[in-house]
C-alpha cells in the first residue's frame, strides 16, 4: 500500500473551490480516533464474563484464601490512589478555571481535603474480611472497576486534552493517543508477561487498559476538534458527526471480532485464551491510525495561535480555496487575539452548557447498554453466542440511526434532534425498566432496547459531539477539555455502579435488574428539559459567530 502525502494536495486546490475530496481524507484520518474510541471502550463487552471467570471469581473458593486476601488489599490501594488521582485533576481544572489566585487556590484545596474524607470512609466502608458475604461484595465491586478501568485513562487523557492541544497541537495530541492505544491492545493480551508493576495480574490489565483510556480520552477531543477546525462551517456539523459513525463503526467491528473470536473454541478456551485476543485485536487499527497521522497537516487555528501565519494560509487554500483564504485567516486571527485567554473570559455558562452535555450524554446510561450488552442479554436467559450475537444488533442499530444524524444534524439543527432523542430514550428505558421488573425479558425488551440505542445514535451520541467541538470560543477552546473530562467522570460513575445496582440481591429480589433502568429514563427526561430551556441552537453558524453567542457586552 502506498501513502499519498495528505498536507500537500493537487493542483485543482488553487482554483478557489477549496477541495472537499481533501476536507473528506483529513476527516476520515481523524475519525480513527473515534473509530478506535469504540473499539477500545466496547471490546470489554465480549470479554466481561470471561475476565470475571479467570481474574475474580476464582477468589470467591475457600481454597483461595491468599489470592482472595491479595484481591482484596491491592483493590483498597488502587481504589484510592485512582480517587485520589481523579481529585487532583478535579482540583486542577478548577484552578485553571478559576484562576491560581486565592479563590482558585481555595477551591482545589477544598476539593482534594473533600477527596481526602471520600478516599478514607470508603476504605473502611470496604470490607476487609474474606467471609463469604465480604467476598461477594468485593467481586461485584471488583468486575465493575476491571471492567470499566479504561474509563479512569479515559479522565486523564479527557482532562489533559486541552493542555496537550495547545501546547503540542491537535495532530501530534493525536500521535500519542495512537501510541497509548497500541501499547494498551499489546499489554491487556498479555498482562502478566508485561507486569512491571508489582501487582496481581488482574491488575496489571487494569494499568494496561488505563494507557489505553488516556489514548481515548485525548482521541475524544482531538479528533472533533480537529475535523471541527478543518470544516467549513455549513457542512462542520455532517463532518464532525463522521467522527461518531466511527465510534460507533468501531464498535460495531469489535462486536463481530469478539462473536467470531468467541466461536473458535469452547467455553474453557475463551475464559483462558480466547479474551486476550479480543484485546490484541486492536493493535491493527491503532497502527493505521498512527501512520496516517504522518500524511496530514496541523489545524489552522492552532497554527495561527502559534504564529505560523503562512502554513496556516497554506492549509486554508487547500480547504477553502484562495477567494476565501485570506479572509478566513484574519477571521481567525481576530478572535486569537488573546492566546491564553482565561477559560472564564467568556463567563462560566458557555463551560457549564458544555459539562452538562458531556453529563447527561452518559447519565441516560448509553454505556450501560454498550459496555454490558452481553451482560444484559445474559440475564434475559441468552448463552454467550447469543448474547454476542444480539449485541452485533444493537451494533447495528447504532450505526444505522448514527448516519441518519449525520444527514439531518446541518438540516434540522441540534437543538431538535437532542430533544426527541432523549424522550425517546427516557420512554425506552422506562418500558426496559418495567419489562424486567414485571419478568418479561424476552422480545419486548429487546425491541425496548434497540428503540433506546436508535434515539442516542440519531441525538445525543452524535449531536453531543458536534455542539462541544463548536460552542468553546477559540481563546478558550482548551476549556473543552473540562467538559470531556465531566464526560469520562459520568462514564466512569456510570459504569461501576452498575454491576452494584444490577447485581444487587435485595434490588433484584424487588426489581429483577429493572430499578437501574428507571434511574436512566428520569435522567433522559432531565436531559430534554436542559436542551430545551439553556442550549443555543448552533446550525450554520461559523465558530466565529456562535463565540459571538458567549461574548460579554
Amino acid at each position: 500500500m502506498s501513502f499519498v502525502d495528505l498536507s500537500t494536495g493537487p493542483s485543482s486546490l488553487n482554483t478557489g473551490k477549496g477541495n472537499p475530496t481533501y476536507i473528506m481524507m483529513l476527516t476520515l484520518v481523524a475519525t480513527l480516533g473515534g473509530l478506535l474510541f469504540g473499539y477500545d471502550t466496547a471490546v470489554v463487552n465480549g470479554a466481561e464474563k470471561s475476565l470475571v471467570e479467570f481474574y475474580i471469581s476464582k477468589a470467591l473458593s475457600p481454597e483461595n484464601y491468599a489470592y482472595a486476601y491479595l484481591l482484596i488489599s491491592q483493590y483498597k490501594i488502587l481504589v484510592a490512589v485512582v480517587l485520589y488521582l481523579v481529585g487532583i485533576i478535579i482540583s486542577a481544572q478548577i484552578v485553571r478555571l478559576l484562576g491560581a489566585k486565592k479563590g482558585g487556590i481555595i477551591s482545589g484545596v477544598i476539593v482534594l481535603v473533600l477527596t481526602i474524607y471520600v478516599v478514607q470512609y470508603l476504605l473502611q466502608v470496604i470490607p476487609g474480611s474474606t467471609d463469604t458475604e465480604a467476598l461477594k461484595s468485593i467481586a461485584d465491586s471488583a468486575k465493575g472497576f476491571v471492567i470499566s478501568s479504561a474509563l479512569i485513562g479515559c479522565i486523564i487523557g479527557g482532562a489533559s486534552a486541552g493542555f496537550v492541544s495547545k501546547s503540542i497541537g491537535r495532530k501530534k495530541g493525536l500521535v500519542i493517543s495512537a501510541v497509548a492505544f497500541t501499547i494498551s491492545a499489546v499489554g491487556a493480551w498479555k498482562p502478566e508477561a508485561f507486569n512491571f508493576f508489582g501487582t496481581l495480574d488482574v491488575y496489571s490489565f487494569v494499568i494496561y487498559r488505563i494507557i489505553g483510556g488516556i489514548g481515548v480520552g485525548l482521541a475524544s477531543m482531538l479528533s472533533p476538534m480537529y475535523i471541527a477546525e478543518i470544516a467549513p462551517a455549513n457542512v462542520r456539523g455532517k463532518l464532525v458527526s463522521w467522527n461518531q459513525f466511527a465510534i460507533i463503526f468501531g464498535m460495531l467491528v469489535i462486536y463481530f471480532v469478539n462473536y467470531f473470536i468467541a466461536k473458535s473454541g469452547n467455553e474453557d478456551w475463551l475464559v483462558n485464551e480466547g479474551w486476550r485476543w479480543m484485546f490484541f485485536s486492536g493493535v491493527i487499527p491503532a497502527a493505521l491510525f498512527l501512520i496516517l497521522l504522518f500524511f496530514v497537516p496541523e489545524t489552522p487555528r492552532f497554527l495561527v495561535m502559534k504564529g505560523r501565519d503562512n502554513e496556516a494560509l497554506t492549509v486554508l487554500k487547500k480547504i477553502s480555496g484562495t477567494d476565501t483564504a485570506d479572509a478566513t485567516l484574519s477571521e481567525i486571527k481576530n478572535t486569537l487575539h488573546e492566546k491564553s485567554a482565561p477559560w472564564l473570559s467568556y463567563g462560566f455558562f458557555v463551560i457549564f452548557i458544555g459539562i452538562m452535555l458531556s453529563v447527561f450524554q452518559q447519565f441516560v446510561g448509553i454505556n450501560v447498554v454498550l459496555y454490558y450488552a452481553g451482560n444484559i442479554f445474559r440475564n434475559m436467559g441468552s448463552s454467550t453466542d447469543t448474547s454476542l450475537l444480539q449485541t452485533i444488533i444493537i451494533g447495528s442499530i447504532n450505526l444505522l440511526f448514527t448516519v441518519l444524524a449525520i444527514y439531518t444534524v446541518d438540516r434540522f439543527g441540534r437543538k431538535p434532534l437532542m430533544i426527541i432523542g432523549a424522550l425517546i430514550m427516557a420512554v425506552s428505558m422506562f418500558c426496559l425498566g418495567f419489562s424486567f421488573s414485571m419478568h418479561r425479558e424476552g422480545i419486548s425488551a429487546l425491541i425496548f432496547m434497540l428503540l433506546y440505542t436508535a434515539g442516542f445514535a440519531m441525538s445525543w451520541g452524535p449531536v453531543t459531539w458536534v455542539l462541544l467541538s463548536e460552542i468553546f470560543p477559540n481563546s478558550v477552546r482548551g476549556a473543552m477539555s473540562i467538559a470531556v473530562a465531566a464526560q469520562w467522570i459520568a462514564n466512569l460513575i456510570i459504569s461501576w455502579t452498575f454491576p452494584m445496582m444490577n447485581d444487587n440481591t435485595w434490588l433484584t429480589e424487588k426489581f429483577n435488574h429493572g430499578f437501574s433502568y428507571w434511574i436512566y429514563g428520569l435522567m433522559g427526561l432531565l436531559a430534554a428539559w436542559f436542551v430545551w430551556k439553556l442550549v443555543p441552537e448552533t446550525k450554520g453558524k461559523s465558530l466565529e459567530e456562535i463565540e459571538k453567542l458567549w461574548k460579554k457586552e
